[in-house]
């Protein structure tokens, strides 16, 4: 089991910076990557970043990149998402999760927590 917990979201204009911040109490998390990952009403949650369980590797869907930046402490069991340039498209809630390869970016262990809503007006 773990315990996940993710904050930082909020009401930005476009253009806006946001940081969502993600604490995943869970004995494993310094061996498996992470992921966000997010969700508008009426469609399926979408991934939208993994990085590798030794931060060697950071993935991103292709409507983020340049704009958001994923990062993690292990020592911290924590996962960040800087959210740059923030578009009208990104409002969503994001999710955290955990995942074993993150270049497929699956959330392989089911464990989530409430998300965190991020909303962008124009």
């Amino acid at each position: 089991q773990a315990q996940v917990m993710e904050s930082g979201g909020g009401l930005v204009q476009a253009g806006g910076s946001l940081r969502l911040s993600c604490t995943y109490s869970w004995d494993s998390f310094e061996h498996y990557g992470m992921g966000w990952y997010r969700q508008v009403p009426g469609k399926e949650r979408e991934w939208v970043s993994c990085i590798r369980y030794d931060s060697g590797g950071l993935y991103y869907q292709d409507t983020v990149k340049g704009r958001f930046t994923i990062s993690r402490d292990n020592k911290k069991k924590t996962v960040w998402l800087q959210m740059n340039d923030l578009r009208t498209e990104d409002t969503a809630m994001y999710y955290c999760a955990a995942t074993r390869n993150a270049y497929r970016c699956d959330p392989d262990f089911g464990f989530w927590g409430q998300g965190t809503q991020v909303t962008v007006s124009s």
